[in-house]
């Protein structure tokens, strides 16, 4: 079986930072951390068993302008090719988080009435928390029922940043 690329790069925008793994197919991991932080290395060689990282920053370049855009304010949709990588389930869940629209928040439970598994609370929260897409899939956009700010792979204070881009907070 022949190796399958992951081409990456970093963004480095005023006082943000992404770091940016793309396929052919499209994008499929984002962090805010460095790679040395991340745990990109181990999430792709799980997902991508035969993946090779290289180096690319023309590649990872469309990601890289609508990211900017997005810190700046200035981009509330993406219009991006997505390789996501995880089960039926967290697909299922991370195309909710897609349908989030920039401003606004949802909750666990109000994810897993939406995928149709009302009793699922804890295995959604599960998905959200393996979602490999930062700000892309907008994972940051779901809080608790009580409003309070939870889980994120990221970090509570990403998180409270994010959505005070968005004006939630």
């Amino acid at each position: 079986m022949s190796a399958e690329r992951i081409y990456y790069g970093e963004v480095k925008w005023q006082d943000w930072y992404f770091y940016i793994g793309a396929t052919d197919k499209g994008i499929c991991f984002i962090s805010s951390k460095p790679s040395w932080e991340n745990g990109a290395d181990k999430w792709i060689e799980k997902q991508f068993p035969n993946g090779v990282l290289k180096e690319n920053e023309s590649r990872i370049q469309p990601y890289k302008k609508q990211l900017i855009e997005y810190a700046e304010g200035n981009r509330q949709v993406f219009q991006l090719s997505l390789d996501l990588r995880g089960t039926p389930f967290q697909k299922s869940v991370w195309q909710k988080l897609i349908e989030i629209p920039y401003g606004e928040t949802s909750t666990y439970s109000e994810i897993a009435e939406k995928i149709g598994k009302p009793n699922a609370v804890r295995a959604v929260a599960s998905a959200i928390g393996k979602n490999p897409v930062l700000i892309i899939v907008p994972c940051h956009r779901v809080i608790r029922k009580n409003g309070d700010l939870s889980g994120f792979r990221e970090g509570i204070l990403m998180k409270k940043k994010l959505l005070q881009l968005e004006h939630f907070t």
